[in-house]
């Protein structure tokens, strides 16, 4: 087993994580589109907020960051790779012809269907 990953995902493993990453995905993008909406609004109060923090935007931010972290540590600890959170891209670290590759999955499709070596990235993926 590659060091790197502590888990190797069988293809039905994948599938079987499916119901959970989606429900994570969906709260990582919950939290995504929250950070990304207030972050326009926080230069001019962290210029100004000096020893307080940026006070209430400021804050809300920070709440929204920590938790897009706490979500996106949630699908780390399950083993597998996040590689794009716009498109809630995954990769399941598996074993292949006796080396380890990445099974491929993003929604909307319904199973693990694709596989590619690691440095190809989604670019070179190949159906199982």
């Amino acid at each position: 087993m590659d060091p790197a990953f502590p888990k190797l995902f069988t293809v039905d493993e994948a599938n079987s994580l499916l119901p959970t990453l989606r429900e994570l995905l969906a709260e990582v993008s919950h939290h995504r589109d929250a950070v990304r909406e207030r972050a326009p609004h926080l230069a001019p109060i962290l210029r100004a907020a000096g020893a307080n923090g940026g006070g209430r935007v400021g804050s809300e931010y920070g709440v929204e960051a920590y938790r897009l972290y706490l979500a996106i540590e949630r699908i780390r600890e399950l083993g597998v790779v996040l590689k794009d959170l716009d498109v809630g891209l995954i990769d399941f670290p598996h074993e292949r012809e006796g080396r380890v590759v990445f099974l491929c999955w993003h929604p909307p499709e319904e199973r693990v269907g694709y596989w590619h070596e690691i440095e190809a990235g989604y670019a070179g993926r190949r159906p199982l």
